[in-house]
This record gives C-alpha cells, structure tokens and sequence, in this order.
C-alpha cells in the first residue's frame, strides 16, 4: 500500500479513485493531481514507480491542505463563528443543522434520536 499525506491507500484501485481517501482531495483535486504529475488516472496503485509516487506526494504536500491541518482549519472556523455569536455558530453549538434545513421532522441525524415525552399514557387507577 501507498502512503499520501499519512494515508494508506487502496493498492488494488485505480490512483484516482485511491487519492480521494486523502480528506481533503475529491475526484477533481485528484484528476488535477494526476494530471499535473503526468500519471495515468486509470493506472492502479501497485502499479505505479516510485519517481510517480514521489512526483504525487510533491504536489499534494505542496500546493493542497489535507488531512490534520485541514481538520484544524476547519474545526477554527467554526470556533471562529461560535466566538463571535453569529447565527451559524449558534447552529454549531445547540448541535443544530447548520444551512437551512427543516428541523420540525427530519434532522435526526444530526439532533440524534428520538426522546419521547413523557404524560404520553395515562395512569393505570391503583388500589388503595
């Protein structure tokens, strides 16, 4: 297996579809990757010789953000947006969806699972 960014990748898949387990590279950045490191796409991982391997890690260490800076980035934006009491950080913080989504019925994912409220039946008489 092929190591990018810190990653294992897939040797029996093709390289494009192989980067895109990097977080951070998609099927384009993937494409543009290859394409700048003149690297057959539909070429498998095990096939490929190590000057094509390090001609790919020089690009994606170079000109992308991936992985754990990404991640870090991305988690002091939203920090960043909490800090400051904007509408979408108050969203990130009750746990809410973020874009505009409906939350009266769907949203479970991100709200979770359902509770149900309690009084829902009455209560057996008891003997006394």
């Amino acid at each position: 297996m092929a190591r990018f960014a810190n990653v294992e990748i897939p040797s029996d898949k093709q390289i494009q579809i192989s980067l895109t387990y990097v977080y951070g590279i998609g099927p384009k950045h993937a494409r543009d990757i290859l394409a700048e490191a003149k690297v057959d796409p539909t070429k498998r991982v095990k096939d490929l010789t190590e000057a094509e391997e390090q001609a790919i890690r020089g690009i994606i260490d170079t000109k992308y953000v991936v992985e754990g800076d990404l991640h870090r980035q991305v988690g002091g934006n939203i920090k960043r947006l909490r800090d400051i009491g904007t509408y979408r950080g108050l969203r990130h913080k009750l746990n809410l969806p973020v874009r505009g989504q409906r939350t009266r019925t769907n949203a479970r994912t991100k709200r979770g699972r359902r509770v149900a409220v309690g009084g829902a039946q009455p209560k057996a008489a008891s003997k006394t």
